[in-house]
């Protein structure tokens, strides 16, 4: 009989867990300041700043579990107010080695709002829904959002323009 729970509990586990809906949000940094183009690692300018507030603004209705960004000041700074407004640290990842095992199952059956740059961000769409649909952004796009829905393994996929 004990076996028998045990079984049937096991069961219930991995029948709730396949019913998990995984959500990304995937956008670009902000503007950026572009007063010296030498800089790799410039700041958000100050458009780029009020875009990254309307951003917080746009997930205050959103549940977000965690909030991803690239290493750089930009993009740190537009994950920033959303972070801060769900009380989440941000959590960086590697752009070399997005949408890996260990990213995977930290974020199953998770909102997440993961921020980067022009060729990293629909890279990662393109990985978590392993076909090439979406292209490198336009540079002056700080605008697209990517929202990309896993459950029972069907991954759909939308872009929508933010202003």
């Amino acid at each position: 009989m004990k076996k028998l729970q045990t079984l049937l509990l096991f069961i219930l586990i991995v029948a709730c867990n396949s019913n998990e809906t995984t959500t990304y949000y995937l956008i670009r940094h902000a503007e950026k300041d572009r007063t010296n183009p030498t800089n790799r690692n410039p700041n958000l300018n100050s458009e780029g700043l009020i875009r990254a507030y309307n951003w917080a603004k746009y997930f205050e209705t959103v549940a977000l579990d965690a909030v991803y960004s690239s290493d750089y000041k930009r993009t740190q700074q537009t994950a920033e107010p959303t972070a801060a407004e769900k009380s989440l640290l941000i959590q960086f990842y590697d752009p070399n080695n997005m949408y890996d095992a260990i990213f995977q199952k930290v974020t199953l059956g998770k909102s997440v709002l993961v921020v980067g740059h022009s060729n990293t961000t629909p890279a990662f769409v393109n990985l978590i829904l392993e076909q090439e649909k979406y292209q490198s952004m336009n540079d002056k796009d700080n605008s697209s959002l990517y929202v990309v829905t896993i459950q029972n393994r069907k991954k759909t996929s939308r872009v929508v323009r933010i202003h």
